[in-house]
């Protein structure tokens, strides 16, 4: 778990903020589908209201439970699919830390109790929910949208077989405050609340031609094949190429002598900090592209998973590469062939089935100041070299091609 410095500042006192809820699509700035590099920058707008962030993930099995931002002071998570890292649940943990505008009404908050009753009257009337006998909750649904109120346990019998009178309130005249509140896609029909419920969510569809980790054809060797858009990057190929079927890029940087030069055979010269090699940064495609400095053409490939626990994370978009293998006769596998392909989930031990053992690994660290994360290793193959991380998960693949 990583925590952000406090920076408390005047006026951001707990409950002072008032996000637009949105049911069925999101709350504030947080949108259901989102990626979460978007989530990132809304937070690093906004310093003041944003001051504690925790970013929670499974270190060992990063694609087995959600990537979640947590905000303690405001008591609400965004949850992420591990895949995709596209926000896919807002859960509200602590109602009385954060208030919500409905239309014209509020709700929630140091100030609103988030009552059945208060519910019910601004939301309007809906089916009746589903109680949990063995966590004691009631959950109300609505499109989007859940709320689930603890229920006493000598009030049980007001929810006979899973169902209660609306809206709910209890012999002594009381009536539940919610515990939780759930933001999630309402295309599914799904009823997404507390416990297994919570799996249910699933961040909404991409709209059709979306760019959002396109699938990305790599042939050893050769280049780059777009799945959507159809474009073909080789290597050798110009900046004006590259131009063309990729677009502007969205930075341009001098590329630094190689540390792992010195290991080569045929040029072990020392050379200056900086060469004249320049890399186009394509950050929302996972894509790093080095060029020749005096040839300019494309001499190399570097694609990013973006896995949280790596330094680049948030830095890059995942990208969705195929790597394609050969068969026996050297001839390239069909794309499609995931079972021969290597994939951003493909694990070390299934990339040395596919490709072969390579050896012992040369051990990357960018020092303890600038990578907590610790080291990484890196191991090379003809044509591609992969950055592992110690997860055993792939945190970069560079291609290139071998002399």
């Amino acid at each position: 778990m990583m925590q952000r410095p406090r920076r408390r500042c005047e006026g951001t006192a707990m409950g002072s903020t008032v996000f637009n809820l949105r049911p069925g699509l999101g709350i504030g700035p947080f949108t259901l589908g989102m990626p979460i590099c978007e989530a990132f920058a809304q937070i690093e707008q906004e310093p003041n209201i944003y001051d504690v962030v925790h970013v929670k993930y499974f270190d060992e099995e990063p694609l087995k439970l959600d990537i979640v931002i947590s905000f303690p002071d405001h008591g609400f998570h965004l949850r992420f699919d591990p895949e995709s890292q596209r926000l896919r649940l807002i859960e509200i943990f602590d109602v009385k830390r954060l208030q919500l505008r409905y239309a014209t009404s509020l709700i929630g908050g140091p100030s609103t109790l988030a009552t059945f009753v208060a519910v019910y009257k601004i939301f309007g009337p809906t089916f009746p929910g589903l109680y949990d006998r063995d966590r004691g909750v009631y959950t109300l649904f609505y499109p989007g949208l859940s709320f689930a109120f603890p229920i006493p346990s000598q009030y049980t019998d007001c929810c006979h077989d899973g169902e209660a009178e609306l809206p709910l309130e209890f012999p002594d005249g009381t009536t539940p405050v919610t515990c939780r509140v759930s933001i999630y896609d309402s295309s599914t029909n799904k009823k997404v609340g507390v416990g297994s419920l919570m799996d249910k969510a699933t961040a909404p569809p991409l709209p059709a031609g979306s760019l959002y980790m396109e699938e990305v054809h790599v042939k050893l060797g050769e280049g780059l094949y777009f799945a959507v858009g159809g474009q073909h990057i080789p290597f050798g190929a110009s900046p004006q190429d590259v131009w063309t079927e990729l677009g502007r890029p969205c930075g341009i940087h001098q590329k630094q002598v190689d540390q792992m030069v010195i290991h080569s055979a045929s040029d072990p010269r020392p050379r200056t900090t900086l060469c004249g090699d320049y890399f186009y940064n394509y950050f929302t495609r996972g894509l790093d592209i080095l060029f020749d400095g005096r040839t300019h053409k494309v001499k190399k490939f570097v694609l990013h998973t973006n896995y949280p626990g790596h330094a680049d994370f948030n830095s890059y978009i995942k990208c969705n590469f195929v790597i394609v293998g050969q068969d026996n006769g050297g001839s390239f596998l069909d794309a499609n062939n995931y079972k021969n392909g290597i994939t951003p989930s493909t694990k070390w031990e299934q990339v040395k089935e596919i490709l072969g053992d390579c050896g012992q690994a040369a051990i990357q660290t960018q020092g303890s100041t600038s990578n907590p994360f610790g080291s990484t290793f890196v191991y090379g193959y003809q044509n591609a070299a992969f950055e592992v991380m110690k997860n055993g998960y792939i945190a970069t693949v560079t291609l290139f091609q071998s002399l």
